[in-house]
């Protein structure tokens, strides 16, 4: 059985909200210009390359794309 506790993994303060800050952080990471958006482009387009190599550049360049999500 499991326990289910809403809580964050690194608790925060925020003392000071910004709203404007908030948006341009969102549409960064959804929006269709943000990093989720590109991943999720590169790799659903490997699906249809021709070659091996052409699938393995575009799952290199997604899976660089997610890692830099977390990281920014």
């Amino acid at each position: 059985m499991w326990m289910y506790e809403k809580r964050l993994q690194y608790p925060i303060n925020i003392k000071n909200p910004n709203p404007a800050y908030a948006k341009f952080i969102i549409s960064q990471y959804g929006g269709p210009d943000g990093e989720l958006g590109a991943s999720l482009r590169y790799l659903s387009q490997r699906f249809h390359m021709p070659t091996r190599e052409a699938q393995a550049t575009l799952n290199d360049i997604g899976t660089e794309e997610s890692g830099r999500q977390r990281y920014q």
